[in-house]
C-alpha cells in the first residue's frame, strides 16, 4: 500500500525507531520559531547545551506576544533575545513584524520541511504542507542544537473534504465542525491529513486557519498537501523557489478517515467555555454583544481581513460594540494600508490593534463585567481574556464584522449577497524587521536584565517519594490554569520565583503557599491536563514550588512532555474512580520509585486513607532513564 503525505515527510526525517503508532520515534528537525513568552527561557535553556551555534537549517525568534511596554521588563527581554539571536545564528523578527505564524507561513516557511515551535499553534505550517509540531522551549532548543525530536508515532487521520464552501461559510467554519464532531481531546496523538477533491477549492490562509486550530483537538499536527494553491501563495511572496509538489499515494493508508461535505456546512461558533462547544450561527441569533475582536494568528491574514474590511465599507459599528483588529503581520498592514481598506475600517468605528497576538493572550482589550465576545481566534477558556466573568466566542472573520454592524450576533447572509475576496498576484515584501544573525558571533555580547533568573532544574529522582496532595483540580484543565498568562504575570515570563507566587491559583488560591509550607508535593488532576498552551511554566514554576509528580486521569501531550523533560512523573489512574477517593493534604508515598517507573506501573499508597492505587506511567525507556536522572537536560549532560 502507497504513503499518506504525513509518514511520507516522517520517514525523510526519521533518526531513530519505525513508523509503528504508539512507537517513539525521534525526527530531524529543519527550522525552529520561538516567541517571546516562551523564547527567553527557550534561550536561556540553549545557552545552557553550550552550543556555539544553532544547526537548524534555519531558526527565527519572534517578538508577538510581550508587545504591551508599562515597564522594563518586556522590553528587557526583548533585548535578550535579540542578541542571543543575533550571537547564535538566528533571525530575530522585531516587535511589529507580526505574529510569529502568519509571518513564518508569509515568509520562511518551506513545504516537506519540519518545523518545531515553541508555541502550540506551530501546526499553522501545515498550511504549505510543512509537518509543524507545537513543542516546549526546551524540546526547541535541543532541535536548535542539532538535537532529534521524539515523540511517539502519531495515528494518521485522512480529513476527506468534498464540495465547496458556500457563501459566507468559512474555512473557521471547517475546524469548528472537526471539533463538534471529535471534542477538544479528539486529536491526541493524532495528525490529520487534509485530503480530497475540496482541498483544491481552499486558499493557503483559509488552509493555515484549519491547521492552525487543529491544536485544540489536542492534534500533533495538522496538514494538507503541497499543490497548485500552494505554489499560488508562495510565487505571491516572491518565494516560488521554496514549492516543491508534496501529496499522498492514491492508495494510501490512514488510521481513521473523517469525512466533511464543505457545501453543507453553516456558520459555526464556539461558545463559552471551550472550543468544542460548537453550535450554529442560527442558534444564537439576536445575542447581545458587547466586544468584537477580529486577528490573532487564526484568522489574521490579508485576505480575513479584507473581508472584514468589505463587509464594514461605509458603515458605522453599533454604539454598543467596541471592535479591535490586530493585523497578523507588518506585510498584511502596509497592504490595507496601501489599498484603502484600513480606511474602511477605521471608518466604520474599528480600533486598529499592534500586528501582534494581543487579546488572544489577555493582553489587553479585556472584556466588560459579564460581557460577551465575540473573537476570531482559538481559544475561549474561561478568564483567558482576561475577565473571568466574560462569555467569549469563536466565530469566523464574517461573523465577527456583520456582528460589528448589528450589536448582536449575525449570520453574515443577513447582510445580503457575498463576495470573493482573492489571494493578490504579488504580496507586498518588505522583510526590514527581520534582523539577520551575525556571521561571527564571537564580538557579539548577550545583554541580560534584572528579570531574568536562573530556571529550575530538577534533582535526580529519590527512591522515595513522598508528600501531600497540596490541591485536586477537574478536567480540562489548561495551562492558563497552571500558570496564568495575562498581562500583569506576561512580563515575568523569565522569572520563575515570580510566577510561583500564581500558580494554581485560578483553581485554587492557596496553591502556592501550600507547595511552599508543605516543601512540595502532589497535584491531582481529572481528564486530559494541561491542555492549551504549550508554555514551559506550567511545569517550570511547579518544579520550582516542589511538585514531585501529578496524578491525572489523562494528560494533553505537550504538557505531559514539559512534565517529563523536567522530571516530574505524569501518572495516569489505571481505575479513573481513585481520584474521587483522594483529598487535598492527603499524605502521599511511593516506595522503591526508580524500580517501579522502570516498570510503568506505580503504587501510590495514601497514608492519609490507608489506601493504594495504581497509576500508569505509560512513557518511553528513554523518558524513565529522564525522569530518574531529573530531566531532559541533565541527561543531556550526562551524555
Amino acid at each position: 500500500m502507497g504513503l499518506n503525505l504525513a509518514r511520507k515527510i516522517i520517514g525523510k526525517h526519521l533518526v531513530k525507531g519505525e513508523m509503528v503508532a504508539k512507537k517513539e520515534i525521534a525526527i530531524k528537525i529543519d527550522q525552529t520559531l520561538t516567541q517571546d513568552s516562551t523564547g527567553t527561557m527557550a534561550y536561556l535553556q540553549f545557552e545552557a547545551l553550550g552550543i556555539d551555534k544553532v544547526k537548524t537549517k534555519k531558526s527565527v525568534a519572534y517578538i508577538d506576544h510581550n508587545i504591551l511596554q508599562t515597564g522594563p521588563e518586556n522590553a528587557d527581554d526583548h533585548l535578550y533575545i535579540q542578541t542571543v539571536a543575533k550571537k547564535h545564528g538566528i533571525y530575530f523578527s522585531k516587535p511589529g513584524n507580526g505574529i510569529c505564524h502568519q509571518v513564518h507561513l508569509e515568509r520562511f516557511g518551506v513545504p516537506g520541511q519540519t518545523i518545531l515551535g515553541s508555541d502550540s499553534h506551530t501546526p499553522t505550517g501545515g498550511g504549505i504542507g510543512m509537518l509543524a509540531i507545537g513543542a516546549g522551549g526546551l524540546d526547541v532548543a535541543v532541535a536548535m542544537a542539532g538535537g532529534e525530536y521524539y515523540i511517539t508515532m502519531p495515528e494518521i487521520v485522512k480529513v476527506n473534504l468534498k464540495g465547496t464552501l458556500k457563501p459566507w461559510v468559512s474555512a473557521k467554519d471547517v475546524i469548528l465542525e472537526l471539533l463538534r464532531r471529535l471534542s477538544v481531546k479528539g486529536g491526541v496523538s493524532k495528525i490529520f491529513e487534509y485530503c480530497g477533491e475540496g482541498v483544491k477549492n481552499l486558499t493557503v490562509p483559509e488552509r493555515a486557519t484549519i491547521t492552525n486550530m487543529g491544536a485544540e483537538l489536542g492534534a500533533t499536527t495538522s496538514i494538507f498537501p503541497s499543490d497548485e494553491r500552494t505554489y499560488e501563495f508562495l510565487k505571491a511572496q516572491g518565494r516560488e523557489e521554496d514549492f516543491s509538489e508534496l501529496k499522498s499515494d492514491e492508495d494510501a493508508e490512514y488510521d481513521e478517515c473523517v469525512e466533511i461535505d464543505l457545501s453543507e456546512l453553516e456558520p459555526l461558533a464556539a461558545c463559552p467555555h471551550s472550543p468544542d462547544n460548537v453550535v450554529k450561527i442560527s442558534e444564537l441569533k439576536n445575542t447581545k454583544v458587547n466586544q468584537i475582536a477580529i486577528g490573532s494568528c487564526t484568522n489574521s491574514s490579508y485576505v480575513d481581513l479584507m473581508k472584514a474590511a468589505k463587509i464594514l465599507e461605509g458603515k458605522t459599528i453599533n454604539e454598543n460594540v467596541s471592535l479591535v483588529i490586530a493585523p497578523g503581520s507588518k506585510q498584511v498592514l502596509t497592504m490595507l494600508a496601501q489599498n484603502g481598506a484600513l480606511a474602511s475600517l477605521v471608518s466604520s468605528g474599528a480600533r486598529i490593534l499592534e500586528c501582534g497576538c494581543g487579546p488572544c493572550i489577555g493582553m489587553g482589550q479585556s472584556p466588560c463585567t459579564n460581557g460577551v465576545s465575540l473573537r476570531t481566534f482559538n481559544r475561549n477558556f474561561e478568564g483567558r481574556s482576561g475577565t473571568v466573568s466574560a462569555k467569549v466566542y469563536i466565530v469566523s472573520p464574517e461573523v465577527a464584522a456583520a456582528s460589528a454592524i448589528t450589536g448582536c450576533i449575525t449570520e453574515p447572509k443577513e447582510l445580503g449577497e457575498s463576495f470573493k475576496i482573492d489571494i493578490p498576484k504579488k504580496f507586498l515584501i518588505n522583510d526590514n524587521l527581520v534582523v539577520s544573525p551575525a556571521k561571527d558571533g564571537e564580538n557579539v555580547d548577550i545583554v541580560r536584565g534584572p528579570n531574568i533568573k536562573p530556571f529550575p532544574i530538577a534533582k535526580p529522582l529519590n527512591n522515595t517519594v513522598e508528600g501531600k496532595v497540596l490541591t485536586k483540580v477537574v478536567d480540562n484543565i489548561t495551562t492558563d490554569h497552571i500558570m496564568p498568562s495575562n498581562a500583569k504575570l506576561l512580563p515575568f515570563r523569565s522569572n520563575i520565583p515570580y510566577l510561583s507566587q500564581y500558580c494554581l491559583t485560578p483553581c485554587d488560591k492557596e496553591f502556592p503557599e501550600k507547595a511552599k509550607q508543605n516543601k512540595g508535593g502532589f497535584i491531582v488532576g481529572g481528564v486530559n491536563y494541561g491542555q492549551g498552551s504549550s508554555r514551559e511554566h506550567a511545569a517550570l514554576v511547579p518544579l520550582y514550588l516542589g511538585i514531585k509528580a501529578v496524578l491525572a486521569k489523562s494528560f494533553a501531550r505537550i504538557h505531559m512532555a514539559n512534565l517529563i523533560n523536567n522530571g516530574i512523573m505524569p501518572l495516569t489512574f489505571e481505575k479513573p474512580e481513585d481520584y474521587d477517593e483522594i483529598d487535598v493534604m492527603d499524605e502521599l508515598i511511593i516506595e522503591n520509585a526508580e524500580e517501579q517507573v522502570e516498570s510503568g506501573m506505580v503504587k501510590v499508597k495514601n497514608v492519609t486513607k490507608n489506601k493504594e492505587y495504581i497509576m500508569i506511567l505509560n512513557i518511553t525507556d528513554r523518558q524513565k532513564q529522564m525522569i530518574k536522572l531529573g530531566g531532559l537536560l541533565n541527561m543531556i549532560k550526562q551524555d
